[in-house]
């Protein structure tokens, strides 16, 4: 219990960190900085995500035009 409760003040202790350096030019300037990267790496993730469901649809399209191809072989 005692932990959790550590837990939470550091949780609240570093919020109110973050909101008095937010209030500095600079620290305006690093969360903007830090935003922009987020939302980079945000979009790359999504990018490679619908670039590899791409990839797996074309490959279980082939996947299903070859079973019928097999299919129809064999009949």
């Amino acid at each position: 219990m005692k932990g959790a409760v550590l837990f939470v003040v550091g949780i609240a202790v570093g919020f109110v960190a973050a909101h008095q350096v937010a209030k500095t030019p600079e620290g305006k300037q690093f969360f903007s900085d830090v935003d922009s990267k987020a939302r980079e790496f945000t979009s790359a993730v999504v990018d490679g995500y619908r670039e590899r469901e791409s990839e797996l649809r074309a490959a279980v399209a082939d996947a299903e035009e070859a079973i019928a191809d097999l299919t129809q072989r064999s009949q």
